[in-house]
């Protein structure tokens, strides 16, 4: 059957959609973003998807509004988040495709009843033949190479736009797993309010964005840089740039930073003795966008003394991790939700 259709794995993250094609690889790698405008009946309708639409935020006109579909790593928006996927299943599906595609979607830990069904119904709606949900830890594990079937365990920390996932992984399954509400949309937020309240200046949230990219740090590790940003200066109302450094944002990233290392301290006492001698032996794994972050790995390291090491390429471990399973469909119902 895979001759006449092109299963699919897809990562629906906050920030990122990206989906892995059965024999191909990536195929899809875009912004998580939807521009939509009304029309002539008052109803919505998609004008862009990805790139294209996140250019958009920030920059729209009173009839179309730039929206994010997802929120802290589940659907906010059913009907856009549906569109999207169409949009996005269409794009990447084999245009002779006989059969509807199979399709593995990775959702976070700890995702509830009704989450599970409006992810399913989605995908259903958007053209999936078959849904299957498979949690993150395990997709970012099996990416990362972690021998997820061995019995020892593994600790994993997926940093994502909306989530942080860490989770202790056994034998094919989740010893121990916590979601916390907290990536990098959150660290965005944070440098946002920092600017606001220490610079009376508004800066949008791709100014957030870049600034973390380009000076972020979560430690000091005596390299600061500076660079220019632009906004609204609160005081007066009119257009401002000033300077920002590395200490600046260092400051601004300290609590939810904090918040993360707490978490996976929870997890590391939670951790069964065994498991923990394991974890000491080979560390932990981190993935996702945030784990990009300078000196994060530095610092979990140095708060928990694990050696901790970032995958080789965080950005597309979990999309990866499902995307090697799709020719397994015996080891995606043992891994997948119920």
């Amino acid at each position: 059957m895979k001759f006449f259709t092109k299963n699919l794995a897809i990562d629906l993250g906050t920030a990122n959609l990206l989906v892995y094609a059965q024999g191909e690889g990536i195929v899809y790698n875009e912004p998580c973003v939807v521009a939509v405008g009304l029309n002539n009946s008052g109803r919505r309708k998609v004008l862009a998807v990805g790139h294209e639409a996140k250019k958009m935020i920030g920059r729209t006109p009173e009839k179309i509004r730039a929206i994010r579909p997802l929120r802290n790593g589940v659907i906010a928006d059913f009907e856009l988040a549906q569109a999207m996927l169409r949009e996005v299943i269409k794009k990447t599906s084999s245009l002779t495709s006989i059969f509807k595609p199979r399709i593995i979607i990775c959702v976070p830990y700890g995702v509830t009843e009704v989450e599970k069904r409006a992810v399913k119904e989605a995908a259903e709606s958007a053209g999936a033949r078959e849904v299957y949900l498979i949690e993150e830890p395990i997709a970012a594990a099996i990416g990362a190479g972690l021998p997820i079937t061995a019995a020892c365990g593994n600790m994993i920390i997926d940093i994502g736009g909306g989530t942080t996932e860490i989770a202790i992984i056994s034998m094919k399954g989740i010893v121990y797993s916590q979601s916390v509400r907290i990536g990098g949309d959150v660290m965005d937020d944070a440098i946002q309010n920092y600017v606001r309240r220490h610079f009376n200046m508004l800066i949008g949230e791709r100014t957030a964005e870049q600034i973390k990219i380009e000076i972020g740090s979560a430690m000091d590790d005596g390299e600061d840089k500076e660079i220019e940003i632009r906004g609204r200066d609160l005081l007066q109302g009119v257009p401002k740039t000033t300077m920002i450094g590395t200490p600046h944002v260092r400051k601004a990233l300290a609590e939810p930073i904090n918040q993360i290392i707490e978490a996976v301290r929870l997890a590391l006492e939670k951790t069964p003795p065994e498991l923990a001698v394991d974890i000491y032996d080979h560390g932990i794994t981190m993935t996702g966008g945030g784990s990009l972050l300078k000196n994060i790995d530095r610092l979990i390291s140095e708060k928990t003394n694990l050696p901790v090491a970032v995958a080789a390429n965080p950005l597309t471990t979990v999309v990866m991790g499902a995307g090697a399973i799709l020719d397994r469909l015996d080891l995606v119902k043992e891994l997948m939700l119920d």
